[in-house]
């Protein structure tokens, strides 16, 4: 089924299968992709939240340890590609290379994930359109490769490194603190804006000031011509050397003559760098593939939310500023956090994120709703969540982790994660929040349940919430409650409120909550508790479209 009511949209799901269904993605449909792939197996990715000594969560963990590691969908995927024609021959047999190369292991699965991904998006990019691929130095020469057969070698671009930080201490080699981006276009007729930086410390210094307090400096006149007489003439008294010519003709510098542009030697004559050259006047030094100037995230930064591998705004701004104009489509299919989404939507891009779990999903649309005003947002759809009972009942039987993460996004909360007190010490989430002015946090926790349910369960999370010091506990249930447990969760006494000081004695909220997954789909009942602040997820720097930060003065 087309799903054409926004523009602007987030896919819950593996990004291969939303990809291939070209209801979703049509042939040449994106104008800029930008992609920041997990780099190995050693890693987890799509953490949100870690424990408090830093250890991750084991329920993450569980989902995700095991991705990338040699197995039968890695093969069923790779007997896909070499045999089944799911890319082009040069593929097929770059992959069968790599598999005598370097056997059935974990950099093998990676890249046998990747390539069918990359295929798809090469047929779902425009032919105007650019793509950028994230990697470390560990597996990017693989990745060229595959780039190189899937794009074409005489699309590549360029390798960009990007300097994410100034120091990584290595006992026993050198500090390893770059990344690699790929830059390949469809065609070599693509969009490209020319970014332009302000000049340093060191350039500035080769700059005179003029009695108008000025900057200026002296420009070559004359060119290399060895194998031509064009521009060997003398001019006012000068003449080039043997090997060059005068770059301009004799008209031009006669005019700038006229105007007092060029600057003389003691003796009057011409100097051949004497073209004035003022700063002022002068776009700045054209980006380089080598970039030092976009710093990493630091740990006080507002723009932080705690996601592992969250990148900079400021490194998006200027990959979608470079390769896409107001009012172009970007795709990130491994949107993560949502930097891509988030910058795409301030610069006034379309945009569209596909991640596979409900964290990530939950954590963009938390983002975006907190980073823009409801005048200001553009209307959104998310896709691939339950948007029914059925649907949510069939999420819990393929994916209890994914279940559970969606229904604690019904109400706002996180994942949990204390290993220390047993599985899930009885709790699946939190909700934090502040209710008064003194900034204490108030914490709300959470039981998901998908299969029966009961009166002891209820009883037991009265006892979760008195042992975690919680003044809310709620019960998210996909079966409908018993009216023992409804009982059981509030006899009407006032033990079983909560009364928040800054809301008076008239505003209580019961303290055992039980929540239907049919019920809050349909917002017929919702969680009750005050509502001065919700500190759950840190909610992103608010930032106006009409912030978009300006080229950086020249001086």
């Amino acid at each position: 089924m087309k799903s054409n009511q926004w523009e602007n949209k987030l896919y819950f799901g593996d990004n291969l299968l939303v990809l291939r269904n070209k209801d979703y993605f049509p042939d040449e449909s994106v104008d800029l992709i930008y992609l920041d792939p997990p780099f190995n197996s050693k890693a987890t990715y799509n953490v949100l939240f870690g424990e408090k000594d830093g250890s991750q969560s084991s329920s993450q963990i569980t989902a995700f340890g095991d991705t990338w590691h040699w197995g039968k969908e890695s093969a069923d995927t790779y007997y896909a590609i070499v045999e089944d024609g799911r890319g082009t021959k040069a593929l097929a047999d770059l992959m069968q290379a790599f598999r005598m190369f370097l056997g059935q292991n974990d950099m093998m699965a990676y890249l046998v994930m990747m390539a069918p991904r990359l295929v798809e998006l090469c047929r779902v990019l425009k032919n105007t359109g650019s793509i950028y691929v994230h990697c470390d130095d560990v597996a990017s020469h693989y990745l060229k490769l595959i780039l190189d057969s899937i794009f074409g070698v005489r699309n590549y671009r360029n390798q960009i490194i990007w300097q994410r930080t100034n120091a990584h201490n290595t006992a026993s080699r050198y500090g390893r603190v770059y990344d690699v981006i790929f830059f390949y276009t469809k065609t070599e007729s693509y969009c490209w804006n020319p970014i332009r930086l302000p000049y340093s410390k060191e350039q500035l210094k080769r700059y005179s000031i003029d009695a108008s307090g000025r900057f200026y400096t002296g420009q070559d006149l004359t060119a290399s011509r060895p194998n031509s007489n064009s521009g060997k003439f003398e001019w006012r008294g000068t003449m080039p050397p043997s090997n060059r010519g005068w770059g301009y003709k004799l008209e031009q510098l006669e005019e700038w003559w006229m105007q007092g542009r060029i600057l003389t030697r003691k003796d009057g004559t011409p100097r051949m760098d004497g073209l004035t050259v003022y700063l002022d006047e002068m776009e700045g030094k054209p980006l380089q593939a080598l970039w030092t100037d976009v710093s990493r995230i630091p740990n006080t930064s507002n723009e932080r939310l705690g996601y592992p591998t969250q990148k900079p705004e400021a490194l998006l701004e200027r990959i979608i500023n470079a390769s896409s104009n107001e009012g172009d489509l970007v795709l990130d299919p491994f949107c993560g956090c949502g930097t891509t989404v988030a910058v795409a939507e301030r610069l006034k891009r379309k945009w569209t994120g596909i991640d596979i779990t409900h964290l990530a999903i939950t954590l963009m649309k938390n983002r975006i709703e907190t980073r823009f005003s409801k005048e200001e947002l553009s209307p959104y759809e998310i896709i691939g969540v339950p948007v029914d009972l059925p649907s949510a009942q069939a999420l819990a039987l393929q994916d209890r982790y994914q279940f559970e993460w969606w229904a604690l996004s019904l109400i706002g909360a996180r994942p949990a994660q204390d290993k220390k007190k047993g599985a899930d010490a009885g709790i699946d989430g939190y909700l934090d929040f502040r209710d008064d002015k003194s900034g204490q946090i108030k914490k709300i926790v959470v039981q998901v349940k998908s299969g029966k349910v009961g009166t002891a369960q209820v009883r037991d999370l009265k006892g979760v919430v008195q042992r975690e010091k919680a003044v809310i506990g709620v019960f998210i249930t996909l079966q409908s409650p018993t009216s023992e447990m409804i009982r059981e969760a509030n006899t009407g006494k006032p033990e079983d409120y909560y009364v928040s000081k800054a809301h008076g004695p008239q505003y209580k909220f019961p303290k055992i909550q039980v929540l239907t997954i049919k019920d809050l789909l349909s917002g017929d009942n919702k969680l009750e508790y005050p509502r001065l602040a919700q500190a759950t997820f840190k909610p992103a720097e608010r930032r106006h479209k009409e912030d978009v930060p300006k080229q950086d003065e020249l001086l």
